[in-house]
């Protein structure tokens, strides 16, 4: 199959979207499809052996590293040229919408995947564009010939949105590179100053209001704990003012970052509108217990109390009491922890993209095949 992927994302950018096509992309080239790439400026034009087209972009206010892509006649044209057999929209808003209209002009059937709650964000920003928010994104998926959300909270919401042919389709977890057996106790010696009895909390993901970031600061303080933030982002400046005791890392990537998720004891995850939420995945892969909020994504991901911890949403005392829980039973974190471990074993990347591969991909084109007929 040709494959085109219209994306909101893609490197240099690095986030949940970008890190879905480049499984998506290396899995297609694995079993012998033909993928190209639509995404917003500037960034490299290849990808492996995949081609990236740019499209003109303008920064995302007050995300200045966050490009959004702008009306662009070379998302026809090139589709056109390249003359795919399915379009993939990947977490369609602005470009994606693009790619759906020129598409739909040429005839192709779409697949369009919803991995972004860009109303739930708006409300994290204060902006009263909620509704407005949802309007967009329903008629997006309406028009698309299948959507794919991630979670069951997401099911619900694009199916009050109108949305039909709505199905489940996960995250993978890189098995091959988030493992228990990363765990440094140099590297834990580092975070704790040599205290090697300290609990070490870590937070991992882009430091942004729409993470809710702020709340550490609700755990910052508890005795015998070390808090340790890993990513980069706008909150850093607020995060490094009123969490003095906090270790931060930056952004890491790759064995860095494993080795960071498997020297934690627990991860905590703050967001509440997290369509999957990737970094709750990646902890259990790395046999380190998770505390989330019980709304959105986790909900899929941790069952309570079993593989993980959830904290009711909203503000109040819940997640504090619930780190605090597992910072003073460290029982229960390895029961959890062994509990999560075995939960994703079956998520490799490779088996979650071949279902677009063998199910999703043919079904979009069956359907556009018996339509022309």
């Amino acid at each position: 199959m040709r494959v085109a992927i219209v994306t909101e994302s893609f490197f240099p950018q690095v986030n949940g979207v970008t890190n879905t096509v480049r499984h998506t992309v290396d899995r297609l080239l694995e079993t012998g499809h033909e993928p190209l790439v639509i995404a917003p400026g500037p960034g490299p034009s290849v990808y492996r052996s995949a081609r990236v087209v740019r499209v003109r972009s303008v920064a995302l206010p007050r995300y200045a590293g966050f490009p959004i892509g702008l009306p662009d006649p070379i998302v026809e044209q090139t589709l056109a040229d390249f003359r795919p057999d399915v379009v993939h929209l990947a977490s369609p808003i602005a470009l994606g919408a693009v790619g759906l209209r020129a598409a739909r002009n040429l005839g192709i059937p779409t697949l369009a995947v919803y991995q972004t709650d860009i109303g739930g964000f708006a409300r994290q920003y204060g902006l009263r564009a909620e509704p407005a928010v949802a309007k967009w994104v329903g008629r997006i998926h309406r028009r698309a010939d299948r959507t794919l959300v991630p979670s069951t909270a997401s099911l619900h919401q694009l199916r009050a949105m109108g949305v039909t042919d709505l199905h489940r389709w996960g995250r993978g977890v890189s098995l091959d590179l988030f493992d228990p057996a990363r765990r440094s106790e140099e590297l834990r010696t580092h975070w704790t100053r040599g205290e090697p009895d300290q609990v070490v909390i870590g937070y991992v993901g882009r430091l942004a209001a729409e993470k809710q970031v702020r709340r550490l600061a609700e755990i910052a303080d508890l005795p015998g704990t070390r808090l340790v933030v890993i990513g980069g982002g706008p909150e850093r400046e607020w995060l490094g003012r009123h969490l003095p005791r906090a270790r931060f890392t930056g952004m890491l990537r790759g064995h860095d970052l494993a080795t960071a998720f498997a020297s934690l004891d627990l991860f905590v995850h703050t967001g509440e509108a997290e369509t999957f939420c990737q970094t709750v995945q990646e902890a259990q892969a790395s046999g380190v217990p998770v505390v989330a909020p019980a709304a959105g994504g986790p909900l899929d991901l941790v069952e309570d109390g079993r593989t993980g911890l959830l904290f009711p949403p909203g503000t109040g005392s819940g997640l504090r009491e619930r780190v605090q829980s597992l910072v003073a039973d460290p029982t229960l974190r390895r029961t959890l922890s062994a509990a999560g471990l075995a939960s994703v074993r079956d998520r490799s990347w490779s088996v979650v993209v071949d279902q677009l591969i063998e199910q999703h991909y043919p079904a979009v084109m069956a359907r556009a095949a018996r339509g022309a007929a």
